[in-house]
């Protein structure tokens, strides 16, 4: 039973670079992975992909043979896609069938909230016995500006509705918030949506045309009560972990590495042990339901390294870095000059 996640969100949100960014991440954890690209409008692909649409249809092609504009052509190709689902079928079965597949969808929003291809595709691949998660990306800098975060609210409330599947809502770029400005609550507030009333006042500074509208959206989404975010900072190891975990909690993902792997470096090798003496491989259920817990998984945590202390944390990581990078390269030196330790026993057995 594969597992996988569906990458949506709107342009600029990041879904490319997040699929790079865990690509290289599962590769470090040696868990292994295939991203499957689906915009058919994507020419640079940042991340090594297994399959690509464009082998199939291109959009650029589809503008110039019909006349249709982007929007248009792109809707085209998604319905292409889902007419032509056996290509798509047969390339997946190429795959390892332990690879975690990452499904980069399109930009366009009306993709994954309105039009039905995407949805029958993913049907198709759930009947096919996909386990798969949705991952919905809103770029961060929509909560410094009430009126825009109500407008990812209705969003992401939509696309849950539109995709059903298991859902997670992630404030991407994080880490570049405080260049759009200061935030009028704290984090939690926006990611935990709280009492939306508190934006009434912002809302009405802003457009008191549309203030009534405004609030009755709101009223909506906690209506619906669905709606929550986690942060992400793609260069941030510890806030992909988190993410990781939050993903395969949705999807109920326990990843357990196959013998032939091997045991990682610095680590006792139990595998010659009695069962009563290996470690308890059923407690990984217990774990993954449990609360996740990591540098990251607080969001106040995130606020203080990304928003209050940025500055500080930054000078310590590069302190950090630094020293790492000066250990690496006295360890090259040493090789490279094969110095060898002296060994005290030795020096004393000869004297």
């Amino acid at each position: 039973m594969p597992f996988g996640e569906v990458v949506c969100g709107s342009p600029g949100s990041g879904k490319s670079t997040y699929c790079y960014g865990k690509q290289q991440l599962f590769t470090a954890l040696n868990r292994p992975i295939s991203i499957v690209n689906l915009d058919p409008a994507n020419e640079n692909i940042p991340y090594p992909c297994a399959v690509d649409i464009a082998s199939l249809i291109k959009l650029e092609d589809v503008m110039n043979e019909f006349g249709l504009g982007p929007n248009g052509g792109m809707l085209y190709c998604m319905e292409y896609l889902e007419a032509n689902y056996d290509w798509l079928e047969d390339r997946l079965k190429e795959l390892d069938r332990d690879d975690y597949v990452l499904f980069d969808l399109p930009g366009q929003v009306e993709l994954s909230t309105n039009h039905p291809s995407v949805k029958n595709i993913i049907r198709k691949l759930t009947k096919g016995g996909f386990r798969l998660a949705a991952v919905h990306l809103c770029d961060a800098h929509y909560v410094t500006d009430a009126s825009k975060y109500v407008s990812i609210l209705m969003l992401s409330l939509r696309a849950m509705l539109h995709l059903e599947l298991p859902h997670i809502n992630v404030l991407s770029k994080v880490d570049l918030i405080t260049q759009y400005g200061d935030l009028d609550f704290n984090l939690d507030f926006y990611t935990e949506v709280q009492d939306l009333s508190y934006l009434e006042n912002l809302l009405n500074q802003q457009s008191p045309r549309f203030a009534a509208l405004n609030m009755q959206i709101c009223s909506l989404t906690e209506e619906y009560g669905l709606v929550g975010f986690e942060t992400l900072a793609v260069e941030d190891k510890e806030s992909m972990l988190n993410l990781m975990r939050v993903i395969d909690k949705a999807n109920g993902c326990i990843f357990v590495p196959p013998p032939t792997v091997g045991q990682p470096p610095d680590t006792v090798d139990t595998s010659h042990l009695p069962a009563s003496q290996r470690p308890n491989m059923y407690s990984l259920m217990t774990s993954a339901a449990g609360p996740i817990k990591g540098p990251r998984s607080d969001v106040r945590d995130v606020q203080e390294r990304w928003i209050d202390a940025k500055d500080e944390y930054d000078a310590w990581e590069n302190a950090q870095w630094r020293r790492e990078g000066e250990q690496v390269q006295q360890e090259a030196a040493k090789k490279k000059a094969k110095i060898r330790e002296r060994n005290p026993k030795a020096e004393r057995k000869a004297t």
